[in-house]
């Protein structure tokens, strides 16, 4: 028998849970495009987005999913022939540079595999070696959604410091903004990618660049940019449209202002705190279950983990079981292992991810871990006891901090 009936809970890591605030402030008629509410709403959003970035810096818009921002990155400030270091810990960073390479861009790749961070000394020599220049930028990602891994994005830039080098610093933030700690002018960073649909709290359909006067001079110096992802008119609009080229996200914009909205109540310092809380009771879980059976979490330093997503292994067909499980039988929808296939498990049956980002308190997430508790022993999969009294207590001497 099937108890999935009522509303289900979608714990993929992107898109997230979107609040009720979010979907009620779209669902209204379309507003006019040409003068009104909607051209003083939007100019309201940039001030607020670069307070949850941290940057006095600039901020383009743009309709498109996070490889859009990825392709508008790269557009504006690499050229063909332009030389990129990719630093890959997962599936997005190499993702990201394998857009770079079909615009042109010649990829240069140090990967870090599937379990570890950046390995800063590596870099600092790579870089260090490059003697003329030649690599004109840096890209990482500050959460790799397939991985869960957490990259220290200012010990990065202490590396490019370090090794004198002058390339730009780009990071991928799509799966950590309003999740983990990012302060993008703090940390150096030179221009910075995310998108609507995880932290931020609305669904999918627009993304941002973010970028430092360094990066404004790197497209500056550019012959060509295409119109779609030139920056320049976005940024200083004659008109309202240049916003978007084009028609505004009209629904998109009023639900990304709640979104903001509420992350402004919440205060920034608390969205943070609230998800650690919560990513600690997923670990707290977790190790529990692990102690007993094949469960087991990718990335084995907590410090080294993120606090929007967690990637775990279980052994194949365990993971597809068990996704299948919650879904079909509980209402809850896990995610995929993403890039974790290997040759005794081509379909990275034996993995799955939890998303804990964005829009959750303490009982959506104790109900998570509650139908995984129940695949688990519906599906006969071996698992430790007390994972759920494991979450419980951390998010009982959470509240009392």
């Amino acid at each position: 028998m099937s108890l999935s009936q009522g509303r289900s809970y979608l714990a993929i890591p992107g898109p997230s849970v979107m609040p009720e605030r979010v979907l009620q402030a779209m669902h209204q008629p379309c507003p006019n495009i040409y003068e009104g509410g909607l051209i003083e709403l939007t100019h309201s959003l940039i001030p607020d987005l670069k307070h949850v970035v941290g940057t006095a810096g600039q901020a383009a818009i743009y309709i498109a999913n996070g490889h859009g921002a990825w392709e508008a990155a790269v557009s504006n400030v690499l050229a063909p022939g332009d030389t990129v270091l990719v630093l890959a810990t997962g599936r997005f960073c190499e993702g990201w540079g394998e857009m770079a390479g079909a615009l042109g861009v010649t990829v240069e790749t140090l990967d870090f595999g599937n379990q570890a961070t950046i390995d800063l000394a590596q870099v600092e020599a790579h870089l260090a070696a490059d003697k003329s220049g030649r690599i004109k930028a840096v890209m990482a990602v500050h959460v790799d959604t397939s991985t869960s891994v957490l990259n220290d994005i200012a010990a990065l830039r202490r590396s490019l410091d370090a090794a004198g080098h002058g390339a730009l610093l780009m990071v991928d933030c799509i799966a950590s903004l309003g999740c983990d700690k990012f302060l993008m002018d703090e940390w150096g960073v030179d221009l910075m990618v995310t998108a609507c649909q995880k932290g931020l709290m609305t669904p999918p359909g627009i993304s941002f660049v973010f970028f430092s006067d360094k990066a404004a001079a790197a497209r500056n110096a550019m012959t060509r940019v295409s119109s779609y992802w030139d920056w320049n008119a976005r940024i200083n609009p004659e008109y309202f449209y240049q916003y978007f080229c084009g028609t505004a996200p009209t629904q998109h914009l009023l639900g990304l202002r709640e979104a903001l909205d509420m992350i402004l109540e919440e205060e920034l310092d608390h969205v943070w705190a609230r998800h650690e809380a919560i990513a600690q009771a997923v670990w707290a879980a977790c190790e529990a279950w692990g102690k007993g059976g094949p469960l087991a979490m990718n990335i084995a330093d907590p410090a080294l983990r993120s606090r929007a997503v967690t990637a775990l292994s279980i052994g194949a067909p365990n993971g597809l079981n068990l996704r299948r499980w919650t879904e079909h039988q509980a209402g809850l929808t896990l995610g995929i292992g993403l890039n974790m296939a290997t040759d005794d498990d081509p379909n990275a049956d034996g993995f799955f991810r939890i998303g804990h980002m964005g829009h959750v308190n303490a009982q959506m997430i104790m109900g998570t871990l509650g139908a995984i508790q129940s695949g688990l022993m519906a599906t006969k999969i071996p698992h430790g006891a007390g994972g759920l009294e494991a979450a419980a207590h951390v998010l009982a001497a959470a509240t009392h901090g």
